[in-house]
């Protein structure tokens, strides 16, 4: 045998040991990769636990900020006709509603007593989805659960944020395509929807941010001022605005 032969096998054989010790390490790091994987997910690959991951948030409903036990006292005392399970399904009511009036780019979605800021907010979706020529939907909507966040009083203004739980499909299409979202998984999110009370009229008149609504039952046109009694656009009879009642002012999602 040649020195060149010997050197030949021995570089082989360098080559397949070297190439055995780097498969041993491969299914050695691969089993506990797979390991890891099975106790902290319960798959066998890191792929396989991300698409598990995301099956399970889709499914899992988000936490919400749970501070019934905490206002509700307090807010009784202040309002002792106020009904929590009623207000509440109001709440519930009004965040489907702003949702479906996106999907449906309708602003008569909004049944409940609403602040005017709050349906120009919805409008404002509905008019950037036209300026998009696009759809954005909201498709089996599902509230897991509603509980108070918060109660505020500021001059003469109180405030009950409900904070809701929720899912549903949730996706954008224009000109028939998708454009963001996916029509067949399901989305968690939360959401706040805001509440307030007047309880001083000075601060009503006086306060841009009032949110409360002066608008024309009829028509729609903006009144001139708290107590009018006849619209100037149409001549609609207006029914004196009851100050003291509860309105919704916001939708927001908090994620």
């Amino acid at each position: 045998m040649t020195a060149g032969q010997i050197g030949t096998i021995v570089i082989l054989v360098l080559v397949l040991t070297v190439g055995i010790g780097g498969y041993i390490a491969y299914r050695r790091i691969r089993e506990k990769v797979r390991n890891f994987t099975q106790m902290a997910f319960g798959a066998d690959t890191l792929s396989e636990s991300f698409d598990k991951m995301e099956r399970e948030a889709e499914i899992t409903p988000k936490s919400v900020s749970a501070a019934t036990s905490l206002y509700l006292p307090q807010i009784l005392r202040d309002f002792p006709e106020f009904h929590f399970e009623e207000m509440k399904n109001r709440a519930e009511n009004v965040l489907v509603g702003f949702l479906q009036g996106i999907d449906s780019k309708s602003m008569s979605k909004l049944t409940e007593s609403t602040t005017s800021e709050l349906r120009e907010k919805l409008n404002m979706r509905i008019n950037a989805l036209d300026n998009e020529n696009a759809e954005e939907h909201f498709q089996n909507i599902r509230i897991h659960r509603t509980e108070i966040k918060t109660y505020r009083k500021i001059k003469g203004r109180c405030s009950i944020i409900f904070q809701s739980s929720v899912q549903y499909n949730h996706f954008k299409e224009k000109d028939g395509q998708v454009i963001s979202g996916e029509k067949d998984r399901l989305e968690q999110s939360r959401y706040n929807v805001e509440m307030i009370y007047i309880q001083d009229r000075d601060v009503v008149e006086n306060q841009a941010d009032s949110g409360l609504a002066m608008n024309c039952p009829n028509c729609g046109a903006p009144l001139p001022k708290l107590g009018a009694k006849r619209c100037l656009y149409c001549d609609t009879p207006i029914v004196e605005f009851s100050i003291k009642i509860w309105h919704f002012s916001d939708v927001d999602e908090i994620g």
